[in-house]
């Protein structure tokens, strides 16, 4: 498959702070590939590189292929949506988004035409007389999308849109804005620290931290077999146990990384399963979360282990400070360094 998007060593300064440090990256075309970090992490960064409203200190940019490091913005092969949408108060929907149409000269005829298919495409046909401050967020979100989509790019560059909406909306969007990626087959890059995000949309995803990436996968592959002790706690939640402690716990030692909803609690220990790793402990603490119940238990080493279950009226709760077995598979501890001998 060819290459969208490609960063070379890309590196970027500003004075003694070094944003982005020698990032490499292959996104291809029709993607949905996502940069996933926290603030400060060099994601919003590399989205400007590509979109050439920064320079980079070193290493180079392409798009299709072609070297586009020198090339301004409006000569690169790519539109972005920002978080604030950037949208002219003054102006209708329609034109907002015929708007880069009318830049280009193109006739009024065929402006009215392909931003009608626009606003189809969104889902706001009849709302295009009104102006931003008329909107919802979502539907803010929207016009910004169809203008940035309205001169069909190869690629669109998305600098968390969805931000500012509130968590139903945000998950709406999330499931409309992966659907309009499909039907419309174009690349998308997006930037975003939201880890539910990034899983539930992307075709792969690369996690930043201090300016470097740390791993890129599938979303799968990222969530089961985390690389390093950030990665396992970013992109969701996990129990990072230390070499000696995995060790005590008769697991290899090595530093090793084990999801919460991975771990078994038992009221009676005998139903335990053949072959698993167990470990008594006492319980400290429990969280009812609707669809899950998060458990705090201290185990028999004096580590802390979270534990996720999913919540059945057939399942016993275990009583506060009561004592449990804890048990899982040992191909569920995903390991993180080398073996210590």
């Amino acid at each position: 498959m060819s290459s969208a998007v490609t960063l070379d060593r890309i590196s970027q300064h500003f004075e003694s702070v070094v944003a982005v440090d020698g990032i490499s990256l292959d996104v291809d075309s029709g993607e949905f590939f996502s940069l996933l970090g926290p603030s400060g992490s060099g994601k919003t960064t590399c989205l400007r590189l590509v979109a050439g409203f920064d320079q980079p200190t070193a290493g180079r940019v392409l798009i299709g292929g072609e070297d586009v490091t020198a090339h301004p913005p409006y000569r690169r092969a790519v539109n972005t949506v920002f978080q604030d949408y950037a949208l002219f108060p003054h102006m209708t929907v329609r034109d907002n988004i015929s708007y880069a149409l009318m830049v280009r000269g193109v006739t009024d005829s065929e402006r009215r035409r392909r931003t009608a298919e626009m606003l189809e495409l969104v889902q706001l046909s009849g709302m295009e007389n009104r102006r931003p401050a008329q909107l919802s967020g979502g539907q803010r979100q929207r016009v910004a999308l169809a203008r940035a989509l309205i001169n069909a790019p190869p690629v669109l560059l998305l600098d968390e849109p969805l931000g500012a909406l509130d968590l139903k909306l945000r998950q709406q969007m999330q499931i409309e804005l992966k659907a309009l990626q499909r039907q419309l087959g174009i690349t998308f890059i997006y930037v975003t620290h939201d880890q539910e995000e990034a899983l539930s949309m992307s075709d792969r995803l690369a996690v930043f931290k201090n300016g470097r990436v740390e791993q890129t996968g599938s979303p799968q592959s990222v969530y089961d077999k985390p690389q390093t002790a950030f990665v396992a706690g970013f992109v969701g939640n996990a129990n990072i146990l230390s070499a000696e402690q995995a060790g005590r716990l008769g697991m290899p030692r090595r530093e090793t990384a084990l999801r919460p909803e991975k771990i078994h609690l038992h009221i009676d220990a005998r139903t335990v399963p053949q072959g698993a790793v167990k470990c008594s402990g006492r319980l400290l603490a429990s969280q009812f979360l609707g669809i899950n119940t998060r458990f705090e238990v201290e185990v028999s080493s004096g580590l802390v282990l979270d534990v996720v279950r999913q919540n059945a009226l057939e399942q016993v709760v275990p009583s506060a400070e009561g004592e449990v077995t804890l048990a899982w598979r040992l191909d569920d501890a995903h390991p993180l360094g080398a073996q210590i001998d």
